[in-house]
């Protein structure tokens, strides 16, 4: 897990978030992953609007309060949402690319990682949508994650993270699940993108069930509450950290 950002020649997202704000077009996005087959991811859709988007982050928007932390937040979209219900959000990213757009659509957009203890910062909402588990990356980085939203998250803060569980992916015809537990866990997977001639290096992302997730978020201090579940396996869930003077 690194805390630092992405140069332009390895930002496939972030050129294609550049050239759709630009022109209303983009080539295609490429997904490639040693797990899964090759996909693609539309461009258009992270550009989507608050009617647009799934009812799992419809929702932790209008939960969303005080001062808000919008983590990975690509072109905007959510902050955008959160301006048009009256909501004002911090949007940091990785990428310089989408930082450039977010800040052209008048956003208030800052090119820093979360990880890296040089941004500083109290919010009352600390978002991570769109998979927002997935910066995580593996199960190991978990107390690192723990103890850096702590130190950004104002007293009675919270966390609103959506993620999946992919243990649909190993179900059986009988309803059982064929899971090699000593292998790594099911959830933690690599993606690379490719956007024309730009190829990014390849990266871990985490996929979490909600008990596991609620397991570690325990261990560091957290309560965590399953909000609403999604249509495929995928939930919203809000972690609260619980201070020893609560």
């Amino acid at each position: 897990m690194n805390a630092h950002w992405l140069s332009a020649d390895k930002d496939p997202m972030g050129q294609a978030i550049y050239d759709y704000y630009q022109t209303g077009r983009a080539e295609k996005l490429r997904v490639f992953s040693s797990q899964f087959d090759e996909d693609e991811l539309p461009v258009s859709g992270l550009f989507r609007t608050f009617e647009q988007m799934p009812p799992l982050e419809q929702t932790a928007l209008r939960m969303a309060q005080g001062k808000i932390l919008d983590v990975g937040a690509g072109s905007g979209c959510h902050s955008w949402a959160l301006k048009g219900l009256g909501k004002e959000s911090v949007a940091i990213d990785i990428s310089p690319l989408s930082v450039e757009v977010m800040q052209k659509r008048g956003l208030n957009a800052h090119l820093a990682n979360v990880f890296d203890e040089r941004f500083a910062g109290q919010f009352d909402t600390i978002l991570m949508l769109m998979n927002g588990s997935g910066i995580i990356g593996k199960l190991k980085n978990m107390p690192a994650f723990f103890t850096r939203v702590r130190q950004l998250l104002a007293p009675g803060g919270c966390i609103l993270m959506d993620s999946s569980d992919l243990r649909y992916l190993y179900e059986e015809e009988d309803g059982s699940y064929m899971i090699d537990l000593a292998a790594n866990y099911y959830g933690e997977v690599d993606f690379q993108m490719q956007y024309g001639k730009t190829k990014g290096e390849s990266f871990d992302w985490l996929y979490i069930d909600f008990d596991t997730l609620s397991a570690y978020a325990s261990q560091y201090g957290f309560r965590t509450e399953k909000v609403q579940e999604g249509r495929h396996y995928d939930y919203l869930a809000r972690l609260t950290y619980m201070s020893k003077d609560a």
